[in-house]
């Protein structure tokens, strides 16, 4: 069922009927896009006039951890909506054909980039025979590395049987090898900081990957009276874990950059500047939420909430990679 549309005049005022929601969420993007240009391009332009020194192959893995979060989000979102969809009465058994299978292997390849630069000791290896396989095994990143390359696997054999609902046993543990790593030991409460990342990064997947899946659902429904059910209630969960996200984020940010000296930093240092970024569009992707949730209690077709929501989709992709950018980049000094 395609999203109605106002027509060129109204029939009883005969004045023009506003833009198309399509276009307005371009617009919004576009915009944000702008806003967020010089950090999303890379670490050379976050860095530029920092005085920081950019790590070798800063770039690529910036690039192998958004794939990685972006197919950690895939079949997260698929069993979170799936498991939505349950519960609502009446409900179509009909779903959509899940790229679980996809983006478990795309994830796997990513992973096993990754653990390729730890054996390396964080360097990017220059050919095979520079990596020290049986190093991994001595480190706690090497051993959580290890994990996250065995995690993927698992959960892609377990996209493919018969209960594909498994695999989000080893996509948990992905996500708990992830929240480990970003706080190493040595950090100041690493278990304070692995906890925020642990809440923050599973509600973002959820979001990330339930969106999109729940709009494939709605097309396959095609216009059931359970689509517009699913919308709604997938939209009330959204905003719980946006306000998750929000929180965790903040106080993640607090850690790394105490109150003082923030107004400083996230002009100052590349990391500041992608995390500016990162909230420039994630306040652009709750606003397009909140535009949605407006837009399914008031139109006379509530599916017609599906145009925002699509550019959530965009915006929240655009998040993901500046994300994964912001993983790769130092930390800032606390001053």
């Amino acid at each position: 069922m395609t999203p109605t549309r106002p027509s060129p005049r109204s029939a009883d005022t005969g004045r023009h009927a506003r833009p198309s929601g399509t276009g307005r969420a371009v617009a919004v993007l576009v915009l944000v896009a702008l806003a967020a240009l010089i950090p999303v391009l890379g670490p050379s332009p976050a860095l530029h006039g920092t005085g920081e020194a950019e790590a070798p192959g800063t770039g690529g893995i910036g690039l192998l951890r958004t794939v990685l979060f972006a197919a950690l989000s895939v079949p997260l979102g698929e069993l979170f909506v799936n498991r939505l969809a349950r519960s609502l009465p009446g409900a179509p058994p009909d779903r959509p054909r899940s790229w679980s299978p996809g983006a478990n292997a795309a994830a796997f390849v990513a992973a096993l980039g990754l653990a390729s630069v730890v054996a390396t000791g964080n360097l990017v290896p220059g050919g095979i025979a520079e990596i020290d396989i049986g190093g991994l095994y001595e480190s706690r990143d090497g051993k959580l590395a290890l994990l996250e390359v065995d995690a993927f696997l698992v959960a892609g054999l377990c996209a493919v049987s018969r209960r594909p609902g498994t695999q989000v046993w080893p996509l948990a543990a992905v996500v708990v090898a992830e929240a480990l790593r970003a706080h190493p030991t040595t950090e100041d409460g690493p278990l304070v900081g692995s906890g925020l990342t642990l809440v923050h990064l599973t509600c973002a997947s959820l979001w990330v990957g339930g969106l999109p899946y729940a709009l494939r659902v709605l097309r396959v429904w095609r216009g059931a009276a359970a689509g517009a059910a699913l919308l709604g209630l997938y939209a009330r969960v959204a905003a719980v874990l946006l306000a998750a996200v929000t929180a965790t984020g903040v106080c993640s940010s607090l850690r790394r950059m105490p109150a003082d000296t923030i107004l400083d930093q996230v002009t100052d240092t590349a990391y500041g500047r992608v995390l500016l970024a990162k909230v420039i569009l994630v306040a652009a992707v709750a606003a397009l939420a909140l535009w949605a949730r407006i837009r399914l209690g008031r139109a006379a077709d509530p599916l017609s909430a599906r145009s925002p929501a699509r550019g959530e989709v965009v915006a929240l992709g655009a998040v993901v990679a500046v994300s994964g950018l912001l993983t790769a980049l130092p930390v800032p000094i606390r001053w």
